[in-house]
């Protein structure tokens, strides 16, 4: 007899657990169905680009259609560019205003005809993926993912448990916000060396290490995979190590959280 479902269901071997992550970003909107066992993507992930200008009504429209292509009728993650509580959105920094204030989880899940959405902050997204299935697998204690971008983003978290929507980013390090200092777009504006970019980077980490004492810091964002360049310039205490999921983190963040509401 053909097996019911050949990709989760071989050689006798128990049902693969699967969710679905959308990540929302700036310019993009992508999905794809996750295998929650590995971290790893099943099949081809979806990118659509992100509607201008992006409005709660026009990105609902655009996930339900990354989220059609592949028929899923179950719960689903959704991550967000910014602070989410409780699935209000409080800040809107790549995307239209509008979203301030915007239940989100019911704007989505109203355009997906009552699916169970889950809404949370892109970078704790990745965090969760990058603790579980890449640079932090194996790590106990608190782990500090930052990812450096545009901005810093960053997600904490203990034993396995997400700390929600935490602004490390948005710091205070030598009178002046952490990102000002260390975004990796500052480095590209101002010319600087890796040389002279990770003793930035390093005022930060120490700022952040002297007031909760992390276990491990992993560094995402495009520019980690350039890591190889500029980790071993740094001079903090705390362990550093580069994201490994890259571009996926988000996606699989997304899927582990529909599963369980990390939200609150």
């Amino acid at each position: 007899m053909t097996s019911p479902d050949p990709l989760s269901e071989i050689a006798g071997a128990a049902p693969q657990r699967r969710g679905f992550g959308i990540d929302v970003g700036g310019s993009g909107i992508k999905g794809a169905i996750v295998d929650l066992d590995t971290g790893q993507l099943i099949g081809e992930r979806i990118k659509l680009l992100t509607p201008q200008p992006a409005t709660p009504s026009a990105v609902a429209k655009t996930i339900a259609e990354v989220v059609d292509a592949f028929g899923w009728t179950g719960p689903l993650g959704v991550t967000y560019p910014g602070v989410v509580t409780h699935g209000i959105v409080q800040t809107a920094a790549n995307v239209d205003k509008t979203w301030i204030g915007t239940n989100a989880r019911d704007v989505i899940s109203a355009e997906l005809n009552g699916q169970h959405v889950t809404v949370l902050n892109d970078a704790d997204a990745a965090g969760l993926a990058e603790e579980r299935y890449g640079a932090g697998k194996g790590h106990a204690g608190l782990v500090v993912l930052l990812t450096f971008g545009t901005g810093i983003g960053s997600a904490l978290i203990h034993n396995g448990t997400l700390i929600p929507n935490t602004e490390f980013g948005h710091l205070e390090v030598g009178g002046r916000e952490a990102e000002q200092r260390a975004a990796s777009s500052v480095k590209e504006r101002k010319g600087w060396s890796y040389e002279k970019w990770t003793k930035q980077v390093t005022r930060v980490l120490v700022a952040i290490e002297n007031a909760i004492w992390p276990d491990l810091f992993i560094a995402g964002g495009g520019i980690s995979r350039k890591a190889d360049k500029w980790v071993h310039l740094l001079e903090n205490r705390t362990p550093v190590v580069p994201a490994a999921l890259q571009n996926a983190a988000g996606i699989v963040g997304a899927a582990m959280a529909s599963t369980t509401d990390v939200t609150h």
